[in-house]
């Protein structure tokens, strides 16, 4: 089993913003894989697929960004999941490239609040799926960044792909026989 959580906002006022890009591709796989009912479960918009065998839940905490913890680690205790091996975390990241896509398997919140709630709930290792949103101008404040929206351009020439290549990434380590050969090949592109 697995246990894919797409970190956001719930609400259309933050539809499309650049801290909404981990619902954006939980939106994006779960049409890949057919998810079509989802429903209220552990505080989160929440479904379930098969693949491959492996049983796949994909969670959108609803709790708002600075309490993702909260619903996720709901989940994990009630499907007895082991978060290092079990939990896939994708949100997004200002230190990475815009557009570009960096996993890990542990590691520091760096300042999302988001990643520090799970943190506090579970600890540090588990798999991170970090999409590169771009950094602010010197003037902008981050709050102002992450909660608005891409400009029309980067959304098609950049997002789009990323959404794609993330959700490729995650669908990828359902059935890895190594997780670290999927990280490996993600990181290269």
């Amino acid at each position: 089993m697995k246990l894919i959580a797409g970190l956001g906002n719930p609400g259309n006022r933050y539809d499309k913003t650049r801290h909404n890009i981990g619902f954006d591709v939980i939106d994006y796989l779960a049409e890949e894989l057919g998810v079509t009912n989802f429903r209220d479960k552990f505080n989160a918009d929440f479904g379930e697929a098969v693949v491959d065998g492996e049983k796949v839940f994909l969670l959108k905490p609803m709790t708002f960004m600075n309490l993702s913890g909260d619903s996720i680690r709901e989940a994990v205790k009630f499907y007895k999941l082991d978060p290092v091996e079990d939990l896939i975390v994708i949100y997004d990241d200002m230190d990475i490239t815009l557009g570009k896509l960096k996993i890990k398997r542990k590691g520091r919140a760096g300042g999302h609040n988001g990643i520090k709630s799970i943190i506090s709930h579970l600890g540090e290792e588990f798999i991170r799926i970090k999409c590169g949103i771009g950094k602010p101008k010197r003037t902008e404040e981050v709050v102002n960044f992450v909660l608005d929206t891409f400009s029309k351009k980067d959304r098609v020439e950049e997002i789009e792909p990323l959404i794609e290549t993330a959700s490729k990434a995650a669908k990828s380590m359902i059935t890895a026989k190594s997780i670290d050969r999927v990280i490996e090949k993600f990181n290269r592109k």
